[in-house]
């Protein structure tokens, strides 16, 4: 036999939990934060490619700008080249022109009475510290000594002349070795020769001389 029961059913409703609800929010508002997140990092990173964009942009032009500027080095060095070697060339002939005169007119000093080559006042008291007998003697009568002979030839001078004696020929050489204007002093071989005017003995000398100008 079947059954069926008429009478009314009571349907029980089940409400989700409160809870479970409220973690959903949760995440919902997680992702929407790592969402606003991601998109200021990405505006972030976005503004400083733009930026090193822009940068690289004016280096480039600021690049183009200085290859514009020395397009023409190698042909400025070649100019510089060319006035350094005119003025090299105006300089020597300059020492030239006033060299010799100067020469000439330090020579007249080691040559006055009572005067001296012009030297190096540090060597000169160097050297009159150490051995004063390197040094040239003030009271030296230069009146001792005659040149009969200036050679000069690519600023090798060759002086020849007549002196009372060798130590003349000495203070000559001394006075040469300490000037500023000479160097490379050697005294050639010289031989006794008698000067007919008073019939004096005197010392034929001959010097072999480096000028600087």
């Amino acid at each position: 036999m079947i059954r069926v029961n008429l009478l009314p059913q009571t349907t029980v409703r089940r409400t989700a939990p409160e809870g479970g609800s409220n973690w959903l929010l949760a995440v919902m508002g997680v992702v929407v934060l790592e969402i606003v997140a991601l998109f200021f990092f990405h505006q972030t990173k976005q503004d400083e490619l733009e930026e090193a964009q822009r940068e690289a942009s004016e280096l480039t032009g600021q690049i183009a700008v200085i290859r514009e500027k020395i397009k023409d080095h190698p042909e400025i060095k070649t100019r510089n080249a060319q006035l350094r070697a005119r003025e090299d060339a105006i300089a020597k002939l300059e020492g030239g022109r006033t060299g010799p005169t100067s020469v000439l007119i330090e020579l007249s000093r080691i040559l006055t009475r009572g005067k001296g080559p012009t030297t190096n006042v540090k060597e000169m008291e160097r050297l009159r510290d150490e051995n004063p007998l390197a040094v040239y003697s003030p009271s030296w009568d230069s009146r001792r000594v005659w040149l009969t002979l200036y050679d000069e030839n690519e600023r090798s001078v060759r002086l020849e002349g007549l002196a009372r004696d060798a130590s003349d020929v000495s203070e000559l050489a001394q006075r040469l070795k300490l000037s500023v204007y000479f160097d490379d002093v050697q005294v050639l071989p010289g031989q006794q020769d008698t000067k007919k005017e008073g019939g004096l003995d005197m010392v034929k000398f001959a010097l072999q001389v480096k000028v600087k100008y």
